[in-house]
């Protein structure tokens, strides 16, 4: 907040601020959540719709605040603009320092100009007085790209709302499963946007996925038998005692409940994104000058579905049938799929971020 108020009060002084030639370098159109109009939320997946609600709310907090500081002018302080664009220039170039050198937030002139890329080259260090340093970490031939990473590389719905691009290069993406609570035993077992993935080119499943859904989906619907025990408690101790062998017989146990039960959930969330990108159908692009990087963010998440679909299909079919469940056949209720409330969701982002 202390930097977005001291661009407001830079900007105020016009031509004659020290900062000037550096503040007018800033871009002036922005294509982040931030940035979004009320028709661009409503064509953003149930991800990404949340992530970009926490950046409005950022702003409309940072709002309410500058209305009790006497340093902008009564017009600015309702510059809608002009907030938007000192936000957007904190939220998109600060830097806060790694852990170990402090919380401080900085503006970096130069080192802000740095891309983001999936393989970095840059790293950027603060030293103790506050000396921002960029060193290589890699030996780069001339006329290469000087990058630094702007967050997880599979995580490229956070990177699309807070900064307005789609990395295309993100090997993964979240498998955007996000009805399961966070608890400590489902962390455990590898509850992590940065573990649960989908990934982009092959449309393989990580582990995470399997064991979690398993755990939390699966498991927990089975009826307690003296036959077999405590199955889901028997699964949770094979993983955390690194005992494979057991565990990989329970996946093969309820391999088809597990497969099933992801599967339902891709051609849940397969449905909405078809849904949302109708709905995007004849709008303006200059009414809407987000809606392509939107629908972008969209079509990656949808190719990456789309081939995760196509291998769990041909899984189903292998095992010998439709991807109907199966919990009634273990003693457990059918898992109806869902997403996760907003509400909810907000908090256990904020959590995991």
């Amino acid at each position: 907040f202390y930097i977005f108020l001291k661009l407001l009060i830079e900007y105020e002084k016009e031509d004659q601020s020290f900062y000037f030639p550096y503040l007018d370098s800033f871009p002036r159109l922005y294509f982040n959540a931030a940035s979004m109009t009320d028709f661009c939320y409503e064509c953003l997946p149930p991800l990404v719709f949340s992530l970009s609600r926490m950046e409005r709310v950022k702003l409309e907090n940072f709002q309410q605040v500058l209305q009790k500081v006497d340093l902008i002018s009564a017009f600015n302080k309702q510059n809608m603009p002009l907030l938007k664009w000192a936000f957007n220039a904190v939220y998109t170039r600060a830097y806060a320092d790694k852990e170990g050198q402090g919380s401080d937030i900085t503006l970096t002139p130069m080192a802000d100009m740095f891309n983001h890329g999936t393989d970095t080259e840059v790293e950027v260090y603060f030293d103790e007085g506050g000396n921002g340093m960029a060193y290589t970490t890699v030996d780069v031939p001339a006329n290469s790209p000087l990058r630094i990473s702007y967050g997880c590389p599979t995580n490229p719905s956070f990177l699309f709302a807070r900064y307005g691009f789609m990395d295309d290069t993100s090997p993964a993406t979240f498998c955007k499963m996000m009805d399961i609570p966070k608890t400590p035993e489902n962390v455990d077992m590898g509850m992590d946007f940065s573990k649960m993935l989908f990934y982009h080119d092959t449309g393989d499943i990580s582990q995470e996925v399997m064991d979690v859904v398993l755990y939390a989906k699966v498991l927990a619907n089975i009826k307690y038998s003296p036959e077999v025990g405590d199955v889901k408690q028997q699964f949770y101790d094979a993983h955390m005692q690194g005992d494979e062998a057991t565990k990989a017989a329970i996946h093969e146990a309820y391999r088809f409940e597990t497969i099933s039960a992801i599967k339902r959930h891709v051609d849940t969330f397969m449905e909405q994104l078809i849904a949302l990108e109708a709905k995007s159908e004849g709008k303006s692009f200059e009414e809407h000058p987000r809606l392509p990087v939107i629908l972008h963010h969209n079509q990656f998440v949808k190719e990456t579905f789309s081939k995760v679909k196509q291998n769990l299909d041909g899984a189903v079919a292998e095992m010998g049938g439709p991807a109907n469940g199966g919990g009634d056949q273990w003693g457990g209720d059918e898992w109806n799929g869902g997403e996760w409330p907003a509400e909810e969701y907000n908090q256990e982002y904020a959590y995991m971020e």
